[in-house]
């Protein structure tokens, strides 16, 4: 290692080069035809398999494991798309050990699962190698819709769209589709562009038209978009982040930490991301872990994440949590932060302990910081919107909300778990809605 790597400060390169490879490798190496077929002869092949139900997008799990373990990939990758087209990357990134993983019969009975999202991947990947689309575009309707946001929700719904017939255009305000997928998720988690590959590949479907940079309330309005197409689907995620309000949230060296991870996803040489010495994280959730974990894996010395409730309430998996401590990151929970020190840039950030009820004990921490990211939640952003619920766009039956002709889904609409998988889902829903409204099939 570099004799600087643990000075204090944000530098980059605080590594040596090759380092960054290793540590920045795929989180979960692919299975080979044999792994694969080992993995899906451990399947019961049940009849009222729980993993379906737990499933956002209701994958029949047994029959695309049944279709691998008799060596014909392909048709297993076209039962899991037919249900969720991004399959590729939510089985990259879908917290399984907390949906299908956890209810199968395996799990229950050995305390070891099917390797259902691995097997996934194998599916996906192997027909997604082929260079073809398996889906055929039905004849033109004339109708036209506006998504906006290109991100699972948006990209989910544009396809199905496209599958009927209809003509999308997909509206994003970032330079690249993909939303999350391609800004908001940790590099380890979906290495070699695989989210610019997985969307090229889904727009082999044609239909779908996408204008970059194109933002709603700055490059369009709702009325404009609702005048113009036949109907809107908004997928705008939550664009947003919430404030901690606290004395010194504005010294240098503090930032979002959807940024920083927005930044190292789109660096082309993660030697120049720079990174403090002495980390620290606030927030309980997925993206605090993402945050946490790559600090770590760039070569900040010490790395703290800290939440204000248990860990029993965080809303980051337990495999998430038992990843971030592997890698280093030590966790404090039941603590507030108070106040942020330092000239200029952040020293140290203070915190205060809490009990259950999050009432104040008294009791202080002080930990030296020379970065600290915030990841308290992000928050819906834009005027003229449909009726909200709470900070959500509120939404019906699939997705339908308070203004005619108008849908919503993924993180910006009310009722998900903001799950990519569920965004992906409430895409599809929202499309099979707006497809039978446009032809004129209500029921």
């Amino acid at each position: 290692m570099p004799a600087d790597v643990f000075e204090p400060g944000i530098k980059s390169a605080r590594l040596e080069p090759a380092a960054y490879e290793t540590h920045f490798e795929d989180l979960h190496p692919p299975l080979d035809d044999h792994e694969a077929l080992v993995a899906a002869d451990r399947c019961y092949f049940c009849h009222d398999a729980p993993c379906i139900t737990a499933c956002p997008t209701d994958i029949d799990i047994p029959l695309f494991i049944r279709q691998i373990a008799t060596g014909t990939p392909d048709a297993a990758a076209k039962t899991i798309l037919t249900q969720n087209i991004m399959g590729g990357m939510c089985a990259r990134v879908c917290p399984t050990e907390t949906l299908c993983e956890e209810v199968c019969v395996r799990e229950v009975a050995e305390g070891k699962p099917v390797l259902i999202g691995q097997l996934q991947r194998y599916a996906t990947d192997h027909l997604q190698r082929q260079g073809t689309h398996p889906f055929v575009r039905s004849a033109s309707t004339g109708k036209t819709v506006a998504v906006v946001g290109a991100g699972p929700a948006g990209l989910s719904c544009a396809h199905r769209l496209a599958m009927h017939g209809h003509d999308v255009v997909v509206m994003d305000a970032a330079p690249k589709p993909g939303g999350l997928n391609e800004y908001g998720i940790a590099a380890y988690k979906t290495p070699n562009q695989f989210a610019q590959a997985e969307v090229a590949w889904l727009l082999q479907i044609g239909g779908i038209e996408i204008r970059h940079e194109t933002a709603l309330g700055k490059d369009m309005t709702l009325a404009a978009l609702r005048e113009g197409f036949d109907a809107v689907f908004l997928a705008t995620g939550l664009g947003g982040v919430n404030a901690l309000g606290i004395d010194g949230d504005d010294k240098e060296g503090v930032t979002d930490a959807v940024d920083f991870i927005a930044e190292l996803r789109q660096a082309s040489d993660l030697a120049q991301v720079p990174i403090g010495r002495d980390v620290v994280v606030i927030g309980g959730g997925m993206t605090a872990v993402d945050a946490a974990v790559q600090a770590k894996l760039l070569g900040a010395l010490n790395v703290t994440l800290v939440y204000r409730r248990g860990r029993d309430r965080m809303n980051a998996s337990v495999f998430e949590q038992d990843l971030a401590a592997s890698k280093g990151v030590r966790i404090v929970t039941h603590a507030v932060p108070t106040a942020m020190h330092g000239n200029g840039a952040v020293r140290e950030i203070e915190f205060e302990y809490v009990d259950n009820q999050m009432r104040g004990t008294g009791q202080t921490l002080r930990l030296p910081a020379d970065q600290i990211f915030r990841a308290i939640g992000q928050t819906l952003k834009g005027d003229d919107l449909p009726d909200l619920e709470g900070r959500k766009i509120k939404v019906a039956s699939a997705g339908q909300t308070s203004l005619q002709g108008v849908w919503a889904g993924g993180d910006c609409a009310s009722g998900g778990d903001d799950l990519t998988v569920t965004a992906v889902a409430e895409g599809r829903d929202a499309a099979e809605d707006m497809h039978n409204t446009l032809m004129g099939d209500d029921g």
